[in-house]
Order: C-alpha cells, then structure tokens, then sequence
C-alpha cells in the first residue's frame, strides 16, 4: 500500500540513493553516460546534498515501507525534484505523487505548478496536464542537456 508522508531527517540518503540510480539507469535512455555521469555524479558532498534535500522539504512515497519516490512543491509552485524508483516506474507511484502535489498547490493557492523537466519524465508531467512553455539547454558539470520549462494551470 502506498503512503505518502513529509520528509523526516534520516531520509538523506535514501533520497540520494533513489535519485543517483533512477538517473543512472532511466534517463539513460534518452542522454548520453556523460550527462547522467554529470547529473548525478559518483562523488558528491553528503552535507551539501543533505542542506539542500531539507530546505527542498520532499514528499516522500512509501510502498510497504521503502521509499518509492519523493517530490517537492515549493511555495511558488515550482518542483524542483520529481523522482521515483527507477524499479517502481509505471506501478502509480509518480501518479500518486502528483496527485499530492496538485493537491497540496491548490490548498496553497498557487495559480500554476511549474518544473524544468527532462526529455525521460516529459511524457508523464504532459499525461498529467502540463504543456511546454520552453525547451531549454541547460549546463551540469561541463555537459549541456535539454529539458523543458514545463507547467500547468490550477484550479482558482
């Protein structure tokens, strides 16, 4: 069954575990080893990823008890990272997700929910209502890729 709860501390790693591999073995399919080697690298400082996945303040989703997935909303409506496991793809994790932060965007009256999106997850945010405001290039580490501003209108 699936539960969704507000990250706790504790959840770091997990949460980096779940993004490093997801990028590694998903977004594979549509950029090159450089770029995924770019997007989530081997080394990184565990204080700053800590820092950063904190103030982002993730939904987390659990299935039985592991972590499936995690997305943020921040105050704006922006979600800067939308990850789910890369062996729980199209099982309705990353749509229960959405539907949470969809949720949790009206409740905070935000007029749009807006994400840079990648080539991989464009075609699930388009099943869930967003459209394309722009294709961006965008740089990681010496490597360019492309991803799309993405966004999608909210009930008022």
């Amino acid at each position: 069954m699936l539960e969704i709860r507000r990250f706790e501390s504790g959840d770091e790693e997990t949460l980096r575990t779940l993004f490093y591999y997801t990028v590694r073995k998903i977004c594979i399919n549509d950029y090159t080893d450089a770029q995924v080697s770019a997007w989530a690298p081997n080394i990184y400082v565990a204080e700053d990823w800590n820092k950063k996945i904190a103030l982002l303040n993730p939904f987390v989703v659990l299935l039985d008890g592991q972590v499936v997935g995690y997305a943020d909303l921040q105050p704006d409506g922006y979600v800067d990272h939308f990850f789910c496991h890369w062996q729980h793809q199209g099982k309705g994790v990353g749509t229960a997700l959405m539907q949470q932060l969809i949720a949790e965007g009206e409740r905070n009256f935000n007029h749009r929910l807006y994400a840079n999106v990648s080539l991989t997850a464009k075609p699930f945010f388009e099943r869930h209502g967003f459209i394309v405001a722009k294709q961006q290039s965008v740089d990681i580490r010496g490597q360019t890729l492309t991803n799309f501003l993405m966004e999608k209108e909210l009930n008022k």
